[in-house]
């Protein structure tokens, strides 16, 4: 019994002490500097951890304009200002490139041209100058004379290349010899006559500046006459005053004759560049061989004529739709037979390199093809009933 009282009041002795409270308090511990000071670290998101796409349907991008100075061109020469500079068969971007000037050439100007529409890229200003003697030109062999190369008709186009589809640089009268260089096809290169021309871009040309007017001469202030007040002569003093001495008049004074006239310059006068704003003549031409059906599908015409040697098609052959029924003209009638043809020749809209000749006036001169099996013509109906050789129609 006195042994468990013991074990009682050893426990509760036990217990109170651990449950005796601590009133001893540490110090506060202040935050790190770097921790208080360093900016909270932003929260990621899907928004910034995606790149954004580019648009589907982006716009293309603008076509840079150029810068393109004031250029006033006078007929004269002039100075090239760049190095390979394009020498074009037309004004403008359109117009295949002939030949090339470097900085320092010197070139004749003809007349200045301004594009009424033109590319943001493309320069609007044009030089027409002559063509230099280094660019050759080539001429349509068949109407040169075969022994003496003399030009056989009444005018012949030159070419910027062996064919009709390259630009016109210039004509040349019948009559004209040509020096030949080389010949490729139907065609030959001769050297350019001194009227043919090509295109530049006016800004890449110098002209020496105009001498600046002479000033009129300023006007002369006239000196003003001097006028002589004369001297009058006291009478001598005499005892005899009887007899006064004479009163002598001094002369009248010379007037000075006035200041001549000043002489007033005329100024220079400039003449302004002559800007060709015509559109060039209907181009009008003769061309001889045979009639047949267009070979290809999507010719612009239904009727061709063609060289009988080389089998190649010459033009395209329009008959105008606005005559009256009785002058209405029917190529269908001079299928297979050999014409002289004139009209106007241009180009389809559908094909820029496609010549099309619109008749005005055509002469048989043979109803049969040569004495050949090598040449077969589209369509079977060959043989036409009305024209006869030696008709003009």
């Amino acid at each position: 019994m006195k042994t468990n009282c013991w074990l009682v009041l050893g426990t509760m002795l036990a217990t109170g002490a651990v449950a005796q409270v601590n009133t001893n308090t540490l110090p506060v511990i202040p935050p790190p500097a770097n921790l208080a000071t360093a900016p909270a670290a932003p929260a990621a998101t899907n928004a910034t951890a995606k790149k954004k796409a580019a648009p589907k349907n982006a716009a293309p991008k603008a076509v840079k304009k150029i810068s393109e100075p004031s250029v006033a061109l006078v007929p004269g020469t002039a100075t090239v200002l760049t190095s390979n500079l394009n020498l074009r068969g037309q004004a403008g971007l359109k117009g295949e490139v002939v030949g090339h000037l470097k900085a320092g050439d010197t070139v004749t100007v003809i007349s200045a041209i301004n594009l009424d529409k033109h590319a943001a890229d493309e320069p609007a200003q044009w030089a027409k100058i002559a063509l230099p003697s280094t660019t050759k030109v080539w001429v349509d062999s068949k109407f040169l004379g075969a022994t003496n190369k003399v030009v056989a008709v009444k005018k012949l186009n030159l070419r910027a290349g062996p064919g009709e589809n390259y630009s016109v640089l210039g004509i040349i009268e019948k009559g004209t010899p040509v020096s030949e260089l080389s010949a490729k096809g139907n065609w030959t290169q001769i050297e350019p006559p001194a009227n043919a021309f090509a295109f530049v871009a006016a800004m890449y040309l110098k002209q020496a500046a105009a001498a600046a007017p002479m000033q009129p001469a300023p006007t002369p202030t006239p000196t003003p006459a001097i006028v002589e007040t004369p001297v009058v002569v006291p009478p001598p003093t005499t005892h005899n005053v009887a007899e006064a001495p004479p009163i002598v008049t001094p002369p009248a004074p010379t007037p000075l004759a006035p200041p001549p006239a000043p002489v007033v310059e005329t100024p220079a006068v400039v003449v302004p560049a002559v800007v060709d704003t015509n559109p060039p003549p209907p181009r009008v031409v003769t061309h001889e061989g045979y009639v047949r059906r267009s070979i290809s599908p999507v010719a612009p015409t239904y009727f061709e004529l063609f060289d009988w040697d080389s089998g190649n098609a010459i033009n395209y052959l329009y008959a105008p739709t606005n005559a009256t029924p009785a002058n209405a003209l029917n190529l269908a009638r001079y299928n297979g037979y050999k014409i002289i043809v004139t009209g106007q020749e241009g180009m389809a809209e559908r094909w820029a390199a496609t010549p099309v000749l619109t008749v005005q006036r055509i002469y048989v001169s043979a109803t049969n093809y040569p004495p050949s099996d090598k040449k077969t013509l589209t369509s079977p109906h060959n043989t036409p009933t009305s024209p006869r050789a030696g008709q003009r129609h």
